[in-house]
């Protein structure tokens, strides 16, 4: 009888304001719950939970037994009160994740939170609050793909992140301006649970590079202090914006990446299998995924500006390809794909038709203008660089 009393009042309690979704990554009907922190939170996040018995204490909502006192504590807490006090003091640029992100990110959100308290002690915020830091991730190798240990600084009184190849350089190997930095877990395609792929512009190309740090808390540090120096760096340049409006363009994941094969721009090309990513509106081709320079990119307009995905190919396409095709029409030709299954051609134009529906903004429009010439130099290249090397046209 008690412990049906307390499964029903802890049922009430999960229709309260907040505690609909999980207190750590808004994942809906959370069924566990920290009863030694008052909050409700999902399966996932409870596994975490578990990890750090001296702060949180689990139990199922539904299945295990609870007593009056546990009840109780629950009742004069919850989501929103936690929320309240352990993320009083987050810093806008902090990434919040949510139930879509990687394992390392949530557990040390939690971790962050709950353990090390960082968002009730400020000073605790300094490893990636301070606009400075140095330290040494292990880079992917460009060439031969071996991880080796690199000294990076990031400094946002210079504006830029480097790094050395050796510990004693004077000059760094690369520097990559704040500006245009970009930095998104990658555990799956790095190999590493504690992936980072940190993307810049070089030469007006994008580059990639792939680190990662054997301390899930010390990845995670670069990870936010690369959004802080961007933050800081665009409360600059947009001195009337508000946080809310800053804060989406401090990092971004793609929105899809996968493998899907393509033709040359003549469309008489034999197709390619190559690895395909959506950044906001350009579309990248790789021949791997994790290499450093794409071998071409197309910009994805909006429908207002003629842009637009068809399901299928054209009927007089030529050569072997996978079988669930997509065209995407541009102002100037078709681009032609073909995905090997059907789910994949689903996913592919569902991206492409929420890019096509998005209006452009006025600064995307600048962009493509101030690149437009510079573009056709990097096309060029690529079509030179694929034709010499495998006798492929860029087709983008």
């Amino acid at each position: 009888m008690a412990k049906e009393r307390s499964r029903k009042a802890l049922g009430e309690l999960l229709q309260r304001p907040g505690n609909a979704a999980c207190a750590d990554c808004t994942a809906p009907d959370p069924d566990w719950a920290s009863h030694s922190l008052g909050i409700f939170i999902c399966l996932n996040c409870s596994g975490i939970h578990r990890n750090i018995p001296q702060v949180s204490k689990v139990k199922s909502v539904r299945l295990d037994d609870w007593d009056d006192a546990q009840v109780e504590f629950m009742a004069a807490n919850g989501n929103n009160v936690a929320k309240a006090k352990y993320e009083s003091k987050m810093p806008p640029f902090y990434y919040k994740p949510t139930f879509l992100d990687c394992q390392l990110l949530r557990e040390q959100w939690i971790r962050a939170k709950y353990e090390r308290k960082e968002f009730i002690h400020s000073e605790k915020q300094e490893p990636y609050s301070a606009g400075y830091r140095e330290g040494f991730l292990w880079k992917r190798g460009r060439d031969n793909g071996q991880f080796l240990s690199r000294k990076f600084v990031l400094s946002e009184r210079e504006g830029a992140l480097k790094y050395f190849n050796k510990n004693d350089a004077k000059e760094p190997k690369a520097i990559m301006k704040i500006e245009h930095l970009n930095a998104t877990f990658q555990p799956a395609k790095i190999g590493n649970p504690h992936g980072l792929q940190i993307t810049y512009l070089k030469d007006n190309s994008t580059r990639n590079i792939f680190v990662y740090h054997e301390d899930g808390k010390e990845i995670v540090d670069w990870f936010n202090a690369i959004r802080a120096a961007r933050f800081h760096y665009l409360q600059v340049a947009f001195p009337g914006a508000s946080d809310a409006d800053l804060v989406p363009k401090l990092s971004r994941n793609y929105l899809k990446e996968g493998y899907m094969e393509k033709t040359g721009p003549k469309q008489t090309e034999g197709f390619k299998k190559r690895w395909f990513t959506m950044d906001d509106r350009r579309l990248m081709y790789f021949k791997d995924p994790l290499d450093a320079f794409a071998r071409g990119e197309v910009f994805i307009g909006s429908k207002e500006n003629s842009y637009k995905v068809l399901e299928g190919l054209p009927p007089s396409t030529q050569g072997n390809h996978w079988q669930h095709g997509i065209t995407i029409v541009t102002p100037d030709r078709k681009f032609l794909f073909a995905c090997e299954t059907e789910d994949d051609q689903l996913e592919w134009i569902t991206t492409f038709q929420k890019v096509i529906s998005r209006p452009m903004l006025p600064q995307e429009y600048a962009g493509v203008c101030s690149r437009g010439l510079e573009n056709s130099l990097l096309l060029f290249i690529s079509r030179f660089l694929e034709e010499g090397m495998d006798g492929e046209g860029s087709g983008m």
